[in-house]
């Protein structure tokens, strides 16, 4: 049902054009347009069909520690400037983050937060600070848990104030990390009770910053991995892929695992549904990350991948 309703989609992706891209090396495209770029990096792996594992923590009594995910080579995220060709599955699975698909480059450094402040409110993209520090915003659903992973992110409790109410967040707040770069906290979409002009405001000036903020390095969608997938989601990471806007998944609430007996998927069945509904709309794999922001799973992981991005970005 969810892939017929997206269908509608496939007809526009990436006819958008952006100055300066990350797509242009992360290759993050529709599959029928341009040649695949990273395609050289796989020669040497892609004769084996021995998947990948992967570790994934669970923190939970009910299972082992960990979990090991396997994941084929094909949907691995390779850093530009990245050389994977001399690695055999089991080097190459040493050099992922842990409950990722993501692979460790070289610009990966200075990850940790030191200093978190909220810098300014925003309700157009002509006020964000104007200083040209990189920036990484997060955006989903409304209850996604956004600010809490923010939260998380930093080890503040209340940097980004967290609510049972969905929809509190209605402006485009920025922290500055370190006094170096920016978290970007985005108003959350889908949030019914919202009157309909609030949120026809915040998809406008939303997506107005995605397509006009030259300092954004990456958007960072949230996707609630305790739950199927849901058609607005599969909707806005469609929307980021058409405007090549530079996107990395972060799946949320993994420690919340659901009984096989009461008919739940676990949060990596989730996971991987998700991924291959949204397979179609891109050449290479999406980077995604599992996270919780209960027990810190996925915290160091999401701020190695912000730094290999962020270095690379700054180098260019």
């Amino acid at each position: 049902m969810v892939i017929l309703q997206l269908t509608r989609f496939q007809s526009s992706i990436f006819l958008a054009k952006t100055p300066f891209s990350l797509y242009t090396h992360f290759n993050l495209l529709r599959k029928p347009n341009l040649p695949i770029i990273t395609s050289t990096l796989f020669s040497t792996l892609s004769t084996t069909s021995e998947p990948i594992l992967i570790p994934v923590p669970t923190h939970n009594l009910d299972i082992p520690e960990e979990t090991q995910v396997p994941i084929s080579i094909d949907k691995l995220f390779i850093p530009p400037e990245t050389d994977v060709s001399s690695d055999t599955p089991t080097s190459l699975s040493t050099r992922i983050l842990k409950g990722s698909n993501i692979v460790l480059s070289k610009y990966a450094r200075d990850a940790q937060v030191s200093q978190a402040d909220f810098v300014k409110s925003s309700v157009a993209t002509q006020d964000c600070p104007s200083d040209g520090l990189p920036e990484f915003a997060l955006v989903g659903r409304s209850n996604v848990g956004k600010s809490s992973l923010l939260n998380s992110l930093v080890r503040r409790k209340r940097l980004a104030l967290t609510s049972k109410k969905p929809g509190k967040t209605q402006c485009i707040n920025h922290f500055r990390i370190n006094d170096s770069w920016y978290l970007v906290d985005l108003p959350g979409y889908g949030y019914a009770s919202a009157p309909h002009e609030l949120r026809t405001d915040w998809a406008k000036f939303t997506k107005d910053y995605f397509r006009n903020r030259s300092t954004l390095v990456s958007v960072f969608l949230l996707i609630d991995a305790s739950i199927p997938a849901k058609k607005i989601d599969l909707e806005y990471a469609s929307w980021l892929g058409e405007n090549q806007v530079p996107m990395t998944l972060i799946f949320t609430k993994c420690d919340k695992r659901k009984k096989r007996k009461n008919g739940g998927k676990r949060p990596e069945e989730n996971v991987n549904d998700f991924q291959e509904l949204i397979r179609g709309f891109f050449q290479t794999a999406p980077p995604w990350i599992m996270t919780s922001s209960v027990t810190n799973q996925g915290r160091d992981e999401i701020l190695l991948h912000m730094a290999q991005l962020r270095n690379y970005w700054l180098k260019h």
